[in-house]
Formats: C-alpha cells, structure tokens, sequence
C-alpha cells in the first residue's frame, strides 16, 4: 500500500506538471498561436524596407469573421440550442423541461451569447476554446427587524438559520412582561449555474492528453490580487510576506499574453500590471498567479488514483478536494485524432495573407515606379534635390544635355493578378468561404443562373462550414450542456418558477432522471435551408390532399408536426403561436365499439346480480331483525309476567300473615 502523500510532494508534482506543460505548450502551441494573432491584426511581418511597401494582407481575419456569421446564426439564431430526448413515455415531459430550463441557464442566467461568439473566436483564431462551467455557491443577507418579541418569540427567531443580532433592546411592557426589539442580519445559502471564457493563455493541460476529461493533468492559471485571493478563501489567513512574489520565473513573462494586447498599444500597460515584483505598495493590490491544478493522483495512499482539484499560490495550498470531474470543455474547428489541440483557421491561410501580402507589395512599389518614374542621372550632372522633390512644374538643373534620362518601367505583369486568384481560391477550398457566400461575387447570380445550380454551389461552398459547425456541436456544444444538466441535477434543491414556452412553470432539477440523451441543434445553411423549406412545402400539400381523398395514410396530428416542422424551418421557435397541437385539445366522447358494448353488458349483468345478492342479504337482515325484535318483546312480557307472579305471592303472603 501506497503512503499518503504531504501537501509539499503535491505542490512538487504540481510545479513539475506545469513545467512540462508550458515546455509543451511555450515551444510549440504559444508561438503558433501568437503567430496566428499576429496575421489577424494585420501586423507587420518583420521583413519590410524602409521605403517600399508595407502592405499586409487581412485574410485571417476576413475568413474568420466570416465564418463566424454562419457560426452564430447556427447555435444562437433560436431559444433551442440543446434538445433532451426521453428513454420512454414517462419522460417526454421531464425531457421537455430538461431542454427548456438548460436553454434557459445558458441564455438567460448567463451572457450566453457572448459566452459563445468568444468561445468560437478563441477557437477559429487559437486551435480550441476553452469554457469553464461550475456550480457557485454563493451567500445572501437579508436585513430584518421585529418588534416588541417576547422571550418564546425571541428564541424560535435566533433559532431559525443563521441569524446575527445586529441591534437588541429589552423592556417590560405594560404588563410586567418583558418584550424585546431588535435588529437581525440573516444568511441564506444558494447556487447558480456559471459559464466563463478562459483565455487560451490561461489553460494549460498535460502534452500527452488527447481530452480534458481524460488528462492526467489541466491547470487553469490566472492573476489575482492578494484582496480577491482573501476573499476566495477567508479562512485562510493569507499574507505577501508568507506567499512571496507568487509567480514563478518561467510564468513571469508570457509573449502570447502580451501579443494579445498588441494591437491596441495596451501591451506595455499589461505587463506592468501582471508583474508582481513590481506591483503596488498597497498589500491587498499586490498581484500573485493562482494555479487551480485538476490531477489524478493517489493522494489518500490507497493504491488508487483519484481526481483532485489543488489551488496552490507558489508554495501555498489554499484547496484541495476530491471532485467528480473536470469543469473545462473544448472546441476546435479542425480536430486532429488523438489530441488534444486541433488546427485553426489562422493554421490554414495564414500562408496564403504572406503570399497575399508579398505580391500585393510588389505589385503597389511597381504602380509607384510608373506614377513617379526612375531616372538614370550623369554623376554630377545633374541637381539630385531637384530630382527628388516632385511637384508639378519642378525645375531640375543640369550641367549637360541628356544629365538626365528617364528608366523604363516593366508593366504590371497579368500573371499577378492570376496569381491573386488563385490564392482567393486556395482559400475558399480550405476555409470554406467563398466569394458566393458572402455576397460579394455578383457575377455569379445572373438571369441564366437556376435556382438548383445556385444552391448547388452555395451547399458546396458550405460544406466546410456545416462539417466546423458539427464538430463544434458534438465535441463542445453539446459537452458543454449535459455538464449544465449534471450540475442542476446534482445541485439545484430547491424549486424555481420560470417562463417557459409562455407559461410559468415551476422546475426542480433534482427530480429529474439521471440518464439522457442529447443533441444539439445544428442549423444547415441557406441553401439547405431553402430546400428543406420546399420539401416540406410539397409534403405539407401531399398531406392536405391525401386527406381530402379520404386516404387513411394521414392523420391530424401528421398534419400538425409538419406544420410545426415548417414553421421552425422558417427560423420561428415558438410554434405554439402559429399551430394549436391536436393532442390538447379535448376529445369528444365517441360511441362505444362492440367489445365495449359487449363489456358494458356483462358489467350490467353483473351488475344487476349483485344488486338481486345485497336485496336478498338486506330481507334476511329485516327477518333477523323481526324475530330479534319478537324475542325482546316476549322476553318483556316473560319478566312482567314474573313480576306480577311475584307480587302475587307477596300479597298473600301478607293476607295469610
């Protein structure tokens, strides 16, 4: 058996994971990603001369920020992300609220919104995207005040919750009796559902995972100052002088981070401010790095590893406990089988904006060359500062005849612009967006265009797109929400009324089933939407008339569920304000079928059987009762008969005396 380990063995397996993991990822996934932020802010590349050319290509950021309209459109367009399905008929109902109140959390408790645009982002521009989602417990105080509370009064009062007296006076009433008034702060304690972003620079996870919830090893890292840090843990008794500079010389400096903030100037600010050992004279404005570790480890010595979440500042463990799971979930558009990180869109054309770039600037110095033109000047021959000072009617002095000579410069060259678009479609095969898509090829749509040939190439066009909108949704959506589900259901104790599908109703995620089915909601794209709207059309009307014809292959409710199908697809969530659903409305009685004919009769029959039994069984009960009543009366006549036979024989008695 294993010994247990001490809090300081932890903290060394914690330092050396996170070494390793920042080796890995500050090698190779920081700088691929600080290269990738570099390209969508258009900043320089590093090899521009002074005096020619400084052009840079945006095609990162064009492609990712129009992906991201197809993206949102998809996931954020309606009030249905998620979707629970049940495992029989009794769970219909319970599935139905499930989907509801985890929309709800996501959409409404959260920005889930912004939770989703910055995830995606994350994930188009830094390989994956990372979102963190746990169960805050959180306290509340109330202020109450009562008045003139007798003893009994005051103590079923101090007795209830956590109570502090803040103000208490006593005195005696009219009566003699002594009464109270007082002042009371009281302490409830609840949870909510919370979903944050995490920055990419934040996250780190162990070389060789290939998911988080399969890691040895995920630590979310951030800056906190020394006052936040107390006020996440009061009962630790937390000071600079015990914690040190908390950062760590491999954490100091980080040019992803700062790179992130280049675009604006804010990177200098940044740095200053992330750097403890320069920080604030003010104690609790002093800055330390919080590493929340998430490891498997044998830390009880039992010979079993289990999951740990440590919180440690340098050397100091602030937490430790033994949880269920991870609370991250990961996206990437392009996943790579096996591991963890995938590619990016910016790892996909980020070749193509240098490519791009490098043609565009020759081709601008050579436009240049033509407008202003080069000369051949005779050395000495000729006034240079006259020659370079270009205005209209500019005078150039020269010594000799032909000083200066004008230089012929080669046209531009139509293989360039060929060039060019062959880029543009090297991009749009890769990334899926093409010129069509987003509206910007007008000779595409002309009169001799068919419908059928446009949407041919729209869906082509958006295949690459659906297929990163699928992944997204089954390896992180989808994640993402049946976590939410397991946090209510594990959680949420208490019942809470809400508006759902224009009803308040009330939720208790506790009684929910345990087990479920999910999926996400993914939208197609216009086109495919488009067709989808025309077969439903044509089916809607097929029903219609397969019912007039009186053909039994339809029934009313059939008609309502493609009418529901059809409203959704034109992009209307609530379909209880367009179509009533058949199955609420009440039913009229119907005339009986001849087995229940047949069984309405034996019921009678029977029936009246019973009846003839309980009319025999109460003339039995009136006999019984007559002759119990003539046995009372003869037993009565009997005892008088007695007693006036005793009577009698006193009254001669007497007469004889």
């Amino acid at each position: 058996m294993a010994e247990k380990l001490t809090e300081e063995e932890l903290v060394t397996r914690i330092r050396g994971e996170i070494t390793d993991s920042l080796g890995y990822m500050g090698d190779t996934i920081s700088q691929q990603r600080e290269q990738a932020m570099e390209y969508y802010y258009g900043l320089p590349f590093g090899n521009e001369v002074e005096g020619r050319s400084q052009y840079v290509d945006s095609t990162v950021q064009d492609t990712i920020e129009w992906i991201k309209p197809s993206l949102m459109r998809v996931f954020a367009s309606g009030d249905e992300m998620v979707k629970f399905t049940p495992h029989g008929p009794e769970d219909v109902k319970m599935a139905e609220q499930a989907s509801d109140y985890v929309n709800y959390v996501f959409t409404k408790d959260n920005p889930g919104w912004e939770i989703m645009y910055s995830w995606f982002t994350d994930a188009l521009l830094s390989k994956n995207g990372i979102v963190k989602v746990w169960w805050d417990e959180y306290e509340e105080e109330e202020r109450e005040e009562y008045k003139g509370l007798d003893e009994i009064g005051l103590q079923a009062l101090l007795m209830k919750g956590d109570v502090e007296v803040v103000e208490h006076s006593e005195y005696d009433n009219d009566f003699g009796e002594v009464e109270h008034d007082l002042v009371i702060k009281r302490k409830s304690y609840d949870g909510k559902i919370k979903v944050e972003n995490v920055p990419p620079t934040e996250f780190l996870i162990s070389r060789e995972a290939k998911n988080i919830q399969d890691a040895r090893f995920v630590c979310h890292r951030v800056l906190k100052t020394l006052s936040e840090l107390r006020e996440m843990y009061p009962d630790k008794d937390l000071d600079h002088e015990e914690l040190g500079s908390g950062e760590e010389d491999e954490l100091s400096f980080s040019s992803e981070r700062l790179e992130r903030y280049a675009f604006d100037k804010s990177a200098n600010y940044w740095e200053g401010w992330g750097n403890p050992v320069g920080g604030s004279a003010e104690d609790g404005l002093r800055t330390y790095w919080l590493h929340e570790s998430f490891l498997k480890t044998d830390f009880d010595g039992d010979g079993i590893t289990e999951l740990r979440k440590v919180c440690t500042v340098g050397s100091t463990v602030l937490q430790n406990d033994e949880i269920d799971n991870i609370p991250f979930v990961s996206l990437t558009p392009v996943k790579i089988p096996h591991k963890f990180f995938g590619l990016s869109m910016a790892d996909l054309v980020m070749d193509i904006q240098l490519m791009k770039s490098t043609l565009m600037r020759n081709l601008m110095d050579n436009m240049y060359n033509q407008n202003f033109g080069r000369y051949a000047v005779l050395e000495g021959q000729a006034n240079l500062d006259d020659l370079l000072t270009q205005r209209p009617g500019g005078v150039v002095r020269v010594k000799s005849p032909n000083a200066v000579m004008p230089l012929t410069t080669p046209p531009l060259e139509p293989y360039s612009f060929q060039m060019l678009e062959y880029l543009d479609g090297v991009r749009e095969s890769r990334a899926g967006v093409s010129r069509m898509s987003q509206g910007l090829n007008e000779n595409a749509l002309t009169s001799h265009t068919t419908a059928t040939a446009v949407n041919a190439v729209m869906s082509a066009a958006q295949s690459r797109v659906e297929l990163i909108a699928r992944n997204f949704a089954e390896t992180g959506v989808k994640d993402l929400m049946i976590r939410i589900y397991e946090l209510l259901y594990k959680n949420q104790d208490k019942e809470r009324v809400i508006m759902l599908r224009n009803e308040w109703i009330p939720v208790r995620p506790d009684v929910w089933n345990d087990k479920y089915d999910c999926t996400v909601s993914v939208a197609l794209g216009q086109g495919n939407k488009d067709q989808q709207l025309a077969h439903l059309s044509a089916m809607l009307n097929f029903a219609g008339e397969a019912m007039k014809g009186g053909l039994p292959i339809v029934t009313v409710q059939n008609m309502y569920n493609l009418g529901a199908s059809l409203v959704k697809a034109m992009g209307f969530q609530n379909v209880d304000d367009f179509l009533t659903n058949p199955a609420n409305i009440p039913q009229q009685q119907e005339g009986p079928s001849p087995e229940e004919q047949t069984a309405q009769m034996e019921m009678q029959v029977k029936q009246k059987e019973l009846e003839i039994k309980a009319a025999e069984v109460q003339i039995k009960a009136q006999k019984i009762q007559q002759e119990y009543a003539k046995l009372q009366v003869d037993s009565q006549l009997k005892a008088e008969e007695i007693q006036l036979e005793r009577e009698q024989n006193r009254a001669v008695a007497i007469g004889d005396t």
